[in-house]
Parts: C-alpha cells; sequence; structure tokens
C-alpha cells in the first residue's frame, strides 16, 4: 500500500511539473522582456550577429599566414623511359617505379587592395547585423503589444457579450411570461429572440477568435502555442497607463533613429562595393616558401628507416598586374558606383519618411486617445438610452423595434470602444517606435 501511494505521488508530482512548465504569468512588460530574449526573430538576428562576426575573421584570415601541406604518391605503371638503369641509392631515380613527395608550404599576401576593403566590408556587415537586431526588437516591442492588447479584446468582448446575453436571456423569458399573459404581440418575443441569436453568434465567434489570440500570442513571445498565459494586465488599466501626453511634445532625432542608421550603413556597404571594384585595378603581391621531401624506390620501402629522401625549399614573389579586361571592371565598376547612387537617393528618401511618419504617429496617437474619450462618452449615454428603452418596453409605452435599436446602438458602441482602448495601445506603440524611443 505504501508503495502505491508513493507511485501515486511521483505521478502527481511530475504533472504538477509539467503544469507549471507550460503556463505563464505574464504582465505587458515582462511579456516584452520575455519575447525579447525568446522569440524567433530576435534567436535568428542573433544568430545572424554571430555570422557577421565569423565572416569578419574569415575575412581577416585572408591577410594572415596560411600554411598546407601535401603528400603525393606516384606508382609508374608504365616509364616513360624503360630502358634507364636505376641509381642503386635512389637519389636519382626520377624514373623509378615508386615516388612519393611530401611538403610544408608558407603563403603570405603582401599587398592587396580588394583585402582592405574587405575588412571595411566585414566591419560595416557586422554593424548592419547589430543594428537589424535593435530593429528587430524594436518590432517585436510593438508585436508584442499588439499581440497582448489582441487577447484582452477577445477577454473583454466575450466578458460584454456574456453580460448583454444574459440580460437578454432575462428579457426574452420576461416577454414570453407577457405574451402568455396576452399583453404583448409574438413579434416583440420574436424580435428578442433574434437579437439573443446574434449575440450568441457572436459570442461564439470571439471565443473561437479568443483561442487564435492567444497562440498568436504565444508564436510573439517564441512559445509553443499551446502554452497557457495567464494576462496579468486589464484592458482598462493599460489604457490608462498608455495614455502620455509628454510623447506629442518629444523631438524627433533623426541621427538616432535606427532606420537611419541602417539607411547610411546600406549607403557605405555600396560605397565599399565601390571601391572593391576599384581596387580590382591594382596589382597584387604575394610571397610563398616551400619545403618538400622526395623518395624514389623501385619497391615500396617509404616507412623503412634506410630509405633515403632529398629535401628541396623554394623562396618566391608573386606579383599579379591587371592590364586588359577588355572593359569588364570599368563596368563592374560603374555598375556599383550607380548601385551608390541609388542608396544616396534611397537614404534622402528614409529621411524624409522617417520626419513624415513621426509626424503622421503623433497625430494618429492623438486622434486615437481623442476617440477613446468620445468613445467612452457615447458607451455611457448608449447604456442609459438602452435601460429606458427596456424599462419603457416592459411598461408597454415603446415597441419592440424601440429597444432592437436602442440594444443595437449599444452593442455597437461596446465594440467602439473596446477597439478606441486597443488604439490607444498600439497607437502609443507605433509612436514609441516612430520616434525610437529605447526598450527599458
Amino acid at each position: 500500500m505504501r508503495k502505491y501511494l508513493v507511485i501515486v505521488a511521483t505521478v502527481f508530482c511530475l504533472h504538477a511539473i509539467k503544469a507549471q512548465e507550460t503556463s505563464m504569468t505574464l504582465s505587458m512588460q515582462e511579456a516584452i522582456d520575455h519575447a525579447i530574449k525568446n522569440s524567433y526573430d530576435n534567436k535568428a538576428a542573433l544568430k545572424d550577429i554571430e555570422s557577421a562576426k565569423q565572416q569578419k575573421w574569415e575575412t581577416t584570415t585572408i591577410g594572415l599566414p596560411q600554411i598546407s601541406g601535401n603528400l603525393n604518391y606516384t606508382n609508374n605503371l608504365k616509364r616513360q623511359f624503360p630502358g634507364v638503369d636505376f641509381d642503386q641509392d635512389g637519389v636519382v631515380d626520377f624514373n623509378a617505379k615508386h615516388s612519393v613527395t611530401t611538403g610544408i608550404k608558407l603563403d603570405q599576401l603582401i599587398f592587396d587592395g580588394s583585402y582592405l576593403v574587405g575588412l571595411q566590408s566585414a566591419k560595416t556587415f557586422l554593424k548592419i547585423s547589430q543594428q537589424a537586431k535593435e530593429k528587430t526588437e524594436l518590432l517585436t516591442r510593438e508585436a508584442v503589444i499588439n499581440a497582448y492588447g489582441n487577447v484582452l479584446v477577445s477577454e473583454k468582448s466575450i466578458e460584454i457579450l456574456e453580460n448583454n446575453k444574459k440580460i437578454l436571456d432575462k428579457n426574452l423569458n420576461d416577454a414570453k411570461k407577457i405574451f402568455e399573459n396576452g399583453l404583448n404581440e409574438e413579434e416583440d418575443v420574436e424580435q428578442l429572440e433574434i437579437t439573443l441569436g446574434n449575440i450568441e453568434n457572436q459570442l461564439n465567434s470571439v471565443r473561437r477568435l479568443k483561442d487564435i489570440a492567444y497562440q498568436m500570442l504565444n508564436i510573439t513571445l517564441g512559445n509553443d502555442i499551446n502554452t497557457k498565459l495567464i494576462l496579468t494586465d486589464s484592458l482598462d488599466s493599460l489604457t490608462q497607463t498608455n495614455i502620455d501626453l509628454n510623447l506629442m511634445t518629444q523631438d524627433f532625432n533623426l541621427n538616432n533613429h535606427i532606420d537611419y542608421k541602417i539607411a547610411q550603413n546600406d549607403r557605405e556597404a555600396k560605397r565599399l562595393l565601390m571601391r572593391y571594384e576599384q581596387s580590382q585595378s591594382l596589382p597584387k603581391l604575394k610571397a610563398f616558401v616551400n619545403y618538400n621531401y622526395i623518395a624514389n624506390s623501385e619497391t615500396f620501402t617509404f616507412l623503412q628507416s634506410g630509405q633515403q629522401w632529398i629535401g628541396t625549399s623554394v623562396l618566391g614573389v608573386s606579383l599579379d598586374i591587371p592590364i586588359f579586361s577588355s572593359f569588364k571592371r570599368r563596368a563592374k565598376t560603374q555598375k556599383a558606383r550607380i548601385d551608390l547612387d541609388i542608396a544616396d537617393l534611397r537614404l534622402k528618401e528614409t529621411t524624409e519618411k522617417l520626419s513624415l511618419q513621426a509626424k503622421r504617429a503623433k497625430s494618429d496617437y492623438q486622434l486615437s486617445i481623442d476617440s477613446y474619450q468620445t468613445s467612452q462618452k457615447n458607451l455611457n449615454l448608449a447604456e442609459r438610452i438602452e435601460k429606458k428603452q427596456r424599462i419603457k418596453f416592459f411598461e408597454g409605452l415603446s415597441t419592440s423595434f424601440d429597444l432592437t435599436q436602442a440594444q443595437n446602438q449599444l452593442y455597437s458602441q461596446q465594440q467602439s470602444f473596446i477597439q478606441s482602448m486597443l488604439d490607444v495601445i498600439a497607437k502609443k506603440a507605433a509612436l514609441e517606435n516612430a520616434l525610437n524611443i529605447p526598450l527599458k
């Protein structure tokens, strides 16, 4: 019995641990921090930086000493000089049946203009990768805010729709009783049934969308899509904390904007590419040192201690001078120059776009705050109107059409209010990116 209890307790603990591993409790800021470390895009951006570092080192090693070894074995199955007598000590038997050559070679680049440009390009590429990581983090913040907000919107919508359904259920039951007593028309009951049916359809739809919203948030966070999430921030509290009018007066700094830096580095990469093509017209100077051992034998005796080996060494310098390429180098240089001109245009375009984007983001954010405040007022009015019409309907002072119109107006204002709260949160995130506000 005791053994059975131990097994049951162990299984229970394992299930509890597994449940803890597959569930997370997150505030909005905690979700952002988690995504910065674990989202797929950010992990890929880190890999890109590591790749750029390795590429930089790969480029650097081109100008460092290169050492290689070789071992060649030859078996003269059919000799070129079959009548030649062979020296017994194996020193001059170039026509021997077996021959082995082994050696080591040192190559050193002395001057290559393209190598110097390549080093600069590798540094620029690393900088581009690091800036891409910074840009990815900013986009991740905005994506998490939107995904987190969508989940809260679905939760809030379900809460409102369930409350609407509860009220409609009561209204329909009361209307049926009144109809059974002959105090109203069947049309009044049917109209409420239609309204209730629409609410139930909306509720089922939002419940399905909620599941999708949670899965999308998990993907944004870099989680398994079935990870259970418990969100600690509410839509109402986030809306209030995201109303920050100080952002409207914050100056736009172009030089510190990540998109401008990326455009500048793209322009620098195009400039270096042009320099690289120009450097192809310069001479290339290399030095090398070879040291080889050669052995010949009529039988395979190369592993024996008595085998004689002849040592040779060579020191040399190689100069490669480009003379004429049928204007190929000229065409490639001109193409690189055109690409640089295009990069200059894109840099200027980016400057104008970023400035306009900041102005538009401020305008959109201000509009979202105004819409939220207006929607809040409209919702309060719609709730009062619907309540009055409901009282009048059951007192026989208004028709079912008047009640339905008031209810539909209320439901519309409820959705507008929810959407206005999400807009405040989303537009603030967009403004923070437009102003290039760093992560907290």
